[in-house]
């Protein structure tokens, strides 16, 4: 079973996007969702699909479970998913020993930026790139399970400014 370790924050200017090492366009959906654990599908650049089980209520650390499946079957389930389908470009972006994950939202959460680090640790310390906004980890509404399962529900009171 592998953890899954990140902190999360808003994004206020583009001063990332110099450092840019690579990008994937992402659509994803949920098939499942509770308060503590949500089953995901995702296709990567129309090339590949996993299905991800997460469970844990931590702000930080949680149970994260993922599988290849066919591109298939996951065009399909995303045909099912709760709420809507998230459409986003992941950029990965080095900055002094970790790798940043900005994730760009088009679609119905158009304008949203959100950058997330993924740590081996919780005491690990990343230095934060001056581009950051403000912190959201813990916040639910910002996590990927809340955007597409309770878009109807709050999409008023989201926020996209860092």
């Amino acid at each position: 079973m592998a953890k899954e370790i990140e902190r999360k924050f808003l994004v206020r200017s583009d001063g990332w996007r110099s450092a840019v090492e690579t990008k994937s366009v992402l659509r994803q959906g949920y098939i499942a969702s509770m308060d503590d654990r949500s089953v995901r599908v995702r296709i990567l650049d129309d090339r590949k699909a996993k299905l991800t089980i997460k469970i844990g209520r931590s702000t930080i650390t949680r149970d994260e479970f993922e599988y290849d499946i066919p591109i298939a079957d996951a065009k399909e389930l995303l045909q099912n998913a709760i709420g809507i389908v998230i459409e986003k470009t992941r950029y990965r972006v080095p900055h002094q020993g970790f790798v940043w994950e900005v994730d760009v939202f088009t679609g119905e959460h158009r304008g949203l930026v959100i950058a997330e680090v993924e740590m081996t640790a919780e005491t690990d310390n990343p230095a934060l790139p001056s581009w950051l906004g403000r912190e959201v980890t813990g916040d639910f509404r910002y996590s990927n399970q809340a955007l597409a399962t309770e878009y109807e529900h709050d999409r008023h009171g989201l926020s996209h400014s860092a």
